[in-house]
């Protein structure tokens, strides 16, 4: 598990580590650009490279960088864009140390350098960037040299990952001691490139992260199984989906239940949709009878229910699933809510007295709006201040769907995704992620029914982003489908055996 912190929290730990524990911020800083001066060694012999420095700590860095590049045999140049005055003592005592070493000190960008190091403002930057430093940062996307952030691209706000006016596009970026949330939230994870993450001392041992983000090794604890269990044991999920001519929905929830490692799936759906849906999956059951006696049956037989997928927002639709959700809250059933579900409960606000604990939610941006409220725009700008909102506001666990998925419950635990990529925006893809949720909550609700509902649902978000990328590396962005992503499932699951 990645541990994300705001860029308060690291601030506070730098702090901690230089004050309480007494390591000297030198010595900080001196790791931290020899992690950077690491990561470009390893990538280039030799070449020109220039560091663009700011007044704060950041671009202390950027010249200690600098120094080790020179003095290993680059063409390292410095560029002080800060004020002078406003220098930090550490960057005035790093600026003194590399012209006594006699690295060479420039007034401007020039073309031709192999590499360009950015390190004008680091994870503090709270406003936007203008005038002399966002025509600077112009400069910088204008190069054709490797560039490389120093903590975090320029300009990119740490805390929610937007562009504050303008910010340095890096193919590198190197930060220190744990990610920030700014370098996962889009567009900040495309400006920073491939990001590293070093260790240079800092560390948060009794510290409540800021959020979390699941790696693949996380997710071997909901895919053990009983050798000796039956089907049962291993969960049986109630996908209330699907209407005329909405079988697909139904199919693809399924589906991802079934490969997720869900024992047995019960569809409850039309009568129109018995016979596409029992040649597309045979190894579901169905149910279609219209009565409350079957809904009562098939509720009582299942662990957890996967409502919403095709169910239309008809009368009839919303009857549906207010027996379900009246049903779950009395029994406090697991529950994930997708899709037209989400619809009808922003159409109808007294659904949302059924919400608690025992619910996640899936929606996408457009659904959280109606939803809550906010404008699709809000819920970009700042996705785990919504979700949590939203989480805190009905007592549910909230997935956000967008390009970086957010999950968080009302207690203030959020996960933020760093699995998946832009071809899994595909029709049906968030109808897999509802079963595949839903397929991994009835198999830990056999095992244990008081599991973290937010950790389980972020766990379901990741492999669902992990058997998209390799679905992706198969098929290509552009051509993926849902149906691909399904198929992905079983290669991700197939590691997690070998480990």
């Amino acid at each position: 598990m990645q541990t994300i912190l705001t860029c308060g929290e690291m601030k506070e730990l730098d702090s901690q580590t230089i004050e309480k524990i007494g390591v000297p911020s030198a010595v900080l800083m001196e790791r931290a650009a020899l992690s950077v001066y690491e990561e470009i060694a390893s990538r280039f012999s030799g070449g020109s490279v220039l560091c663009i420095c700011g007044s704060g700590n950041n671009g202390g860095d950027g010249v200690a960088v600098a120094r080790l590049l020179y003095n290993s045999g680059f063409d390292a140049v410095i560029y002080m864009a800060g004020d002078p005055s406003h220098y930090t003592e550490e960057t005035s005592r790093q600026v003194k140390i590399a012209g006594n070493y006699g690295v060479p000190f420039v007034d401007g960008i020039e073309e031709g350098y192999d590499v360009i190091v950015d390190a004008l403002f680091g994870v503090g930057l709270s406003r936007e960037v203008r005038g002399k430093y966002a025509d600077l940062i112009e400069d910088i996307n204008g190069e054709t040299a490797f560039k490389v952030a120093v903590d975090i691209p320029s300009g990119i706000n740490g805390d929610t990952g937007q562009v504050m006016g303008v910010a340095v596009k890096s193919d590198l970026t190197v930060t220190f001691a744990y990610r920030k949330a700014g370098h996962l939230l889009y567009p900040g994870r495309i400006y920073c490139g491939e990001t590293i993450c070093a260790d240079i001392g800092i560390y948060a041992s009794s510290h409540l992260p800021y959020a979390n983000a699941f790696e693949t090794t996380d997710l071997r604890h909901y895919f053990k199984r009983n050798p000796a269990g039956s089907k049962a044991d291993f969960g049986k999920v109630l996908c209330v989906t699907g209407s005329k001519g909405m079988c697909g929905a139904s199919y693809l929830s399924a589906a991802g239940a079934l490969k997720t490692g869900a024992g047995m799936v019960m569809i409850r759906t039309t009568e129109e949709n018995r016979i596409p849906l029992q040649t597309l999956l045979p190894e579901a059951m169905l149910s279609t009878a219209e009565s409350e006696e079957e809904d009562r049956r098939v509720f009582d037989w299942c662990d957890t229910v996967v409502l919403g997928c095709g169910l239309g927002t008809t009368e009839a639709a919303a009857a549906r699933a207010r027996w379900y959700l009246k049903a779950c809250r009395e029994t406090h059933k697991p529950i994930v809510v997708d899709a037209d579900a989400l619809n009808l409960i922003s159409q109808n606000e007294d659904m949302q007295d059924y919400l608690g604990s025992h619910t996640v939610l899936t929606p996408h941006p457009g659904e959280m709006s109606r939803l809550s409220g906010c404008t699709v725009r809000e819920i970009k700008d700042d996705p785990v201040l919504t979700a949590f909102s939203f989480a805190e506001k009905t007592g549910a666990v909230v997935v956000q769907k967008d390009a970086c998925t957010v999950t968080a419950s009302p207690e203030n635990r959020v996960y933020i995704n760093s699995s998946g990529n832009c071809g899994m925006g595909t029709a049906g893809s968030g109808d897999v992620l509802a079963g595949i949720i839903g397929g991994i909550l009835a198999a830990l609700s056999r095992r244990s029914p008081y599991s973290d509902l937010c950790k389980a649902a972020a766990a379901g978000v990741y492999l669902h982003g992990a058997a998209g990328d390799v679905a992706a590396a198969a098929e290509g962005k552009a051509s993926m489908t849902a149906t691909d992503i399904i198929k992905a499932l079983p290669q991700v699951l197939r590691e997690l055996d070998k480990q």
